[in-house]
């Protein structure tokens, strides 16, 4: 069965954004070493799964990163936009960007038959709401946190559906020049 990997960016007080979706407090200037550990985490990827919201900002961008060929991040720019994408939604009728299907049912049920199907790993990127649902219905196999050296006191919060402990254990716990550590964690089953 493939494995569905979480990458989220999140304050060291546990958001993923300010109130108003702020972003400001997030860490730009990743060093290579950070740059690595991204590519080597999505290169065996190939599926990735999105929330509405997230996509109409990412799936652009990372476009327009492909189609520039002297933008520094041109390889992951091609990496994300060829990849094929699974944007979970209610509201969007159609997909409006290449590579990507819309899933508009139930999210444990999509989810299992993408984790079902052949293939190499998912990995999930998504505003609070998506990524919250995911792990409240425990679907995260592997968990990569990249913690930015900022607090903000409140905002959205990564683990806001939880109703109950999920205990996890932590792989590995590294650090970057550039001030973000990651923690890889995977949840305690059975």
């Amino acid at each position: 069965m493939r494995k569905l990997k979480l990458q989220v960016q999140m304050t060291v007080d546990g958001y993923m954004a300010g109130p108003n979706g702020e972003m400001d407090w997030m860490t730009f200037s990743w060093d290579e070493a950070l740059k690595s550990y991204v590519a080597d985490l999505t290169e065996p990827v190939d599926c990735i799964v999105l929330g509405r919201k997230l996509a109409q900002g990412f799936i652009p961008h990372w476009a327009a990163v492909a189609a520039t060929p002297d933008n520094p991040e041109v390889a992951a720019g091609q990496k994300f936009t060829d990849t094929p994408k699974v944007v979970f939604t209610q509201t969007l009728e159609q997909a409006a960007w290449d590579n990507t299907v819309l899933a508009k049912g139930d999210l444990v049920a999509e989810i299992t038959r993408l984790k079902e199907q052949p293939g190499q790993d998912i990995i999930a990127y998504g505003g609070a709401t998506f990524v919250s649902a995911l792990i409240k219905a425990n679907l995260i196999d592997e968990y990569h946190l990249f913690i930015n050296p900022a607090a903000i006191g409140r905002g959205l919060p990564v683990f806001q559906s939880l109703d109950n402990t999920q205990h996890l254990t932590l792989v590995k716990a590294t650090g970057f020049e550039c001030g973000v550590t990651v923690l890889h964690y995977e949840p305690k089953r059975g």
